[in-house]
């Protein structure tokens, strides 16, 4: 085990790319957009020096607390290879002690169902949170839609959405709705729709700067900005990121006026189709509410995202290495306290 220096880094994004559990957010590139946190890369080396592990930590003072240590879906390896988890954990248990740090987070995007990864990580000494249901409770989705598109053509995929996905598909054409790639000036226009976006369905936006900082560290090698435009108006637009042999859909917008001629669904067929034309195997719609229910407020992005015919897919949730456990346990509740008071902030906000 070591960590790594700046002469690995090209290393580490080919063995990234080329490793079937790639993550963009085990990527450097994903870590310059955060900065506000520190980075260490991990790795975990067979005796001729060849990469067979990897863990990205992002390190950040918490007011009172102390250092929290968090990967975002790590780790990346053979995850039931216990000598290797073993190692990236010996290597997380030197950062602690460096960063005198009082726990490490990780989502792994590993299934809930998989009894073996949890039988090896708990005999190594991680706790694990399985129970969270909805957006609020975690860092990253639990709950997300996958495409297999792994050796298919555009007409097997297409085939498989529902036929009102594919209706509204066809029906965005017909109406004259033209996709095109986005530069980085084109953001303006997506933040303007996304901060309409965020007032119609009551979530939390992101700054311009910060769509900025993804354009400068990602494009656009691993990021685009597809824009949906109608009479040549801005109306719609995506975000994906691309790494190794996956896409992710990472972020969305549509105005309220023109949501009847279907711009996000031909968006997203504009994305899948390239991503099934680079040769990827996964499709990933990213996160939905756990509460599969007609009533709940986010069920129509869940009903979106499965017309696509994705499977709906449960991670295992939070695996955790608590250092001192009494300081975590308070974390999580000041951590849950915070974000109730922010959402009742920002529903006070939106009244006005």
């Amino acid at each position: 085990m070591r960590l790594l220096t700046e002469n690995d880094k090209q290393n580490y994004k080919e063995f990234l790319e080329n490793h079937p559990r790639c993550n963009f957010q085990q990527s450097l590139e994903w870590g310059e957009v955060k900065t506000s946190w520190i980075k260490e890369v991990i790795l975990s080396e067979d005796e001729n020096g060849k990469v067979k592990g990897s863990l990205c930590v992002w390190i950040r003072k918490i007011p009172i607390f102390g250092n929290l240590m968090y990967s975002p879906r790590g780790p990346v390896c053979d995850i039931y290879n216990k000598k290797v988890l073993q190692d990236l954990t010996d290597g997380v248990n030197e950062l602690a002690k460096k960063y005198k740090a009082f726990v490490l987070r990780m989502e792994p995007d590993i299934l809930k169902s998989d009894e073996k990864f949890r039988e090896i990580v708990e005999e190594i000494g991680y706790k694990i949170k399985d129970d969270s249901k909805d957006f609020k409770d975690e860092i990253q989705p639990r709950f997300v839609f996958q495409l297999d598109i792994k050796g298919k053509t555009e007409d097997e995929v297409f085939a498989g959405f529902h036929s009102k996905t594919r209706y509204n598909i066809r029906l965005a054409n017909k109406k004259g709705v033209v996709i095109k790639e986005g530069a980085r000036e084109d953001l303006k226009d997506f933040h303007k729709i996304m901060v309409e976006t965020g007032k119609r369905d009551d979530f939390i936006i992101r700054s311009l700067d910060y769509f900025e900082k993804m354009y400068d560290c990602l494009a656009p090698e691993h990021m685009k900005l597809l824009m949906a435009y109608h009479e040549d108006k801005p109306i719609a637009g995506i975000i994906p990121i691309f790494y190794g042999k996956k896409t992710w859909y990472l972020y969305g917008a549509s105005s309220n006026s023109h949501r009847n001629l279907m711009p996000n669904y031909l968006l997203q067929w504009t994305m899948i189709k390239e991503a099934i034309q680079n040769g990827h195997d996964v499709y990933d719609f990213r996160g939905v509410s756990g509460v599969v229910d007609e009533s709940h407020p986010q069920y129509g992005l869940y009903r979106f995202k499965k017309g696509f015919g994705a499977e709906f897919t449960e991670f295992i949730g939070e695996v955790y290495m608590p250092y001192k456990p009494v300081v975590y346990k308070m974390y999580k509740l000041a951590e849950k306290m915070f974000r109730t008071l922010r959402t009742w902030k920002k529903k006070i906000l939106m009244r006005k």
